[in-house]
């Protein structure tokens, strides 16, 4: 127990540093640096993503296993999460109504770093021994980077295969059961077996499995959400002004105590904000681009462009749609934080009906996590360790979302927080060096994008 006591403190002071002002301020100036250099194209071409997005809804004969719409709807099943609801709660209540507009900063660069992320996964990745496309921070540090930067992959996938058993499977699991226990009553023991079973249905038939259910859960409860939110601002749209308001004011001045609310400082609005931001789309983290690997495409630029819309709708619409929801209903100052400020919010607005949503929802987007980081983890394994290890590690992943169901697991969320930052670190150097390739390959694909429309233009005057 000691010495359980001794790790905790020795994880919280490394977890200060590795998510404090010097990783928070690379992960916000790595997005800043890729969106001045691709001259702000992520945010000139959101509508051109969701073209492509929508065309890439089925499967092509092109190289890699699922669509590329499956492959960012695999990669948001991983992001919209608890982060999305309890996150979102967290950082207004400790960091007040600012903190969302840090998190709407932080997406807006990280669309940058998920673009490079994608477009860097696809150009660098491989095919391993069952003929399946890999790729990620793993194989464009290998493939992208001299022999020097080599023990930045195996660093990653070390981190990543840890940090995954927590933040996306027993971290997960548990919030399920608590959500279900707490509003249905039934036991965590019975949730932890049901979600065992389901993981196991999906995982063991691998990617393709994971890609279709993904494709099809993950937009359904989105829309569900975000519909229920528009109605929860719609009974509260007179309280829409002062809230942004308190959001935009606050941002950059210090907010006093108020009921249940202690106060925050311009410092805890950034922190939490951006902290909780990164922890919500996953920008930065490396995490995204392992799934957008195995996408149909033989253009990395389209399925960057295809991966940015992913921090968009997953911060700038859903996490908006939460804190929004908060603090119109004027929840955020009750005491409350994490998912029953959620469900406060949601129950003011629609009594008896809002705080069950909720429950459901979080615990869909907690399970289409545990089947997204399934994936990631499951990759950073076999770059260590080869595809034998594919079958003992979705054995050992659905074990432990049976044991992460009714255990404790407060040690658990530290070290995966705190291995998530870790991951970090090894992906946003890669970036930075692999930079010009990803300036390079935009460059010539727009280039190309002209001519063709040149020479269709062309074609068609003649034609005339």
């Amino acid at each position: 127990m000691e010495f359980l006591e001794s790790l905790t403190t020795i994880l919280n002071e490394i977890n200060g540093i590795v998510w404090g002002v010097p990783m928070l301020a690379l992960i916000l100036l790595t997005g800043l640096f890729l969106q001045a250099g691709l001259l702000f194209l992520p945010l000139r071409k959101i509508g051109f993503g969701f073209s492509l997005l929508w065309k890439g809804r089925v499967k092509s004969s092109s190289e890699g296993e699922i669509s590329p719409f499956n492959a960012l709807m695999t990669s948001l099943s991983a992001t919209i999460g608890t982060g999305n609801i309890a996150g979102v709660a967290a950082a207004i209540f400790i960091g007040g109504p600012g903190a969302l507009f840090w998190m709407w900063c932080t997406a807006l660069v990280g669309m940058a770093t998920k673009y490079a992320e994608a477009v860097l996964a696809v150009k660098y990745r491989e095919v391993d021994d069952l003929g399946n496309h890999v790729g990620g921070p793993m194989y464009y540090i290998k493939n992208g980077l001299g022999k020097g930067w080599y023990w930045l992959a195996p660093a990653f996938a070390v981190f990543g295969s840890i940090a995954g058993f927590g933040i996306g499977n027993m971290v997960q699991s548990n919030s399920i059961a608590s959500a279900i226990e707490t509003s249905f009553g039934v036991p965590s023991m019975i949730t932890g077996i049901v979600l065992f079973v389901l993981t196991a249905a999906v995982i063991l038939g691998g990617i393709q499995r994971i890609g279709s259910v993904a494709g099809k859960l993950v937009p359904a409860m989105a829309i569900i959400y975000v519909a229920c939110g528009l109605v929860v601002l719609f009974i509260n749209a007179a309280e829409i002004p002062t809230a942004l308001d308190l959001i935009f004011t606050h941002a950059f001045t210090p907010i006093a105590g108020a009921g249940g609310f202690a106060g925050a400082t311009v410092w805890l609005a950034i922190r939490f904000g951006v902290a909780r931001g990164v922890f919500s789309n996953e920008a930065g983290l490396g995490s995204a681009p392992i799934a957008h690997a195995a996408a149909t495409t033989n253009d990395p630029v389209r399925q960057g462009l295809i991966a940015m819309l992913g921090t968009f709708i997953d911060t700038i619409i859903v996490c908006s749609i939460t804190g929004l929801a908060i603090i119109t209903s004027g929840t955020w100052t009750s005491g409350e934080t994490g998912a029953p400020l959620t469900a406060l919010a949601f129950e003011t607005a629609l009594p008896g009906v809002g705080s069950y949503m909720i429950a459901i929802v979080l615990s869909v987007f907690a399970f289409t996590t545990i089947l997204g980081w399934s994936f990631y983890g499951e990759k950073c394994i076999t770059f260590l360790f080869g595809v034998k290890a594919i079958t003992p590690f979705r054995v050992v992943w659905c074990i432990a979302v049976l044991v992460g169901a009714y255990l404790k697991i407060d040690f658990v969320w530290l070290l995966s927080d705190t291995l998530n930052a870790m991951m970090a670190l090894p992906n946003l150097i890669a970036l930075l060096l692999l930079s010009p390739v990803v300036f390079k390959l935009t460059k010539e694909y727009f280039a190309k994008q002209r001519a063709d429309e040149e020479l269709d233009e062309e074609s068609q005057n003649s034609g005339v």
